[in-house]
């Protein structure tokens, strides 16, 4: 009777979740995509560091905390590789990283959405990224996408805040291959 019992009770019982944690490995991306003078142009943080643990089924313990070595941009046109680090832009003589930590995660219909805060140049804002977690054959990836607004963290200041010449959206995106810990 005990056993039956212990058996029931095991199977009507739903345990939480483990939100599972990992570290970054080989082949991620953290890229934004930006507009000057009416052209697109691409670039990449090379140095990045994020503290992972996520779960789909169990939303509430999952969070990401992800550190962004600003020197570390790149986008192939030397000119702007130079100017990106300085005062008008990131200023990493000031602020070397900017930082990402989520508060929450949340359903949007059959999407799950991170709300979090951006810090960048000093400044704090919330900032919410669209989530795709998915496991491949061999590998585990997590892929995350939103639209940040330059001049709400000042970069690009004195005659670089003209949206005219820069835009001011920019479309960030990272492709993170996760490795267990």
């Amino acid at each position: 009777m005990m056993r039956m019992l212990a058996l029931v009770l095991a199977i009507t019982v739903a345990l939480p979740a483990a939100a599972a944690d990992y570290r970054v490995g080989a082949g991620s991306t953290l890229g934004f995509l930006a507009d000057f003078q009416g052209e697109k142009f691409s670039g990449q943080f090379k140095t990045f560091e994020a503290t992972i643990r996520y779960d789909p089924a169990d939303l509430a313990s999952s969070k990401f905390d992800v550190e962004v070595d600003l020197a570390s941009v790149v986008t192939g046109d030397s000119d702007r590789d130079d100017a990106l680090p300085g005062a008008d832009f990131f200023d990493v003589a000031r602020t070397p990283k900017a930082r990402y930590t989520t508060t929450g995660f949340r359903k949007d219909g059959d999407k799950v959405i991170a709300d979090g805060t951006l810090t960048l140049k000093g400044k704090s804002k919330p900032v919410s990224l669209a989530v795709r977690f998915h496991s491949g054959s061999d590998a585990t990836f997590l892929d995350v996408t939103t639209t940040l607004k330059r001049l709400d963290f000042d970069v690009g200041a004195g005659e670089y805040a003209d949206t005219s010449t820069i835009g001011n959206e920019v479309a960030v995106n990272g492709h993170l291959v996760l490795v267990a810990k």
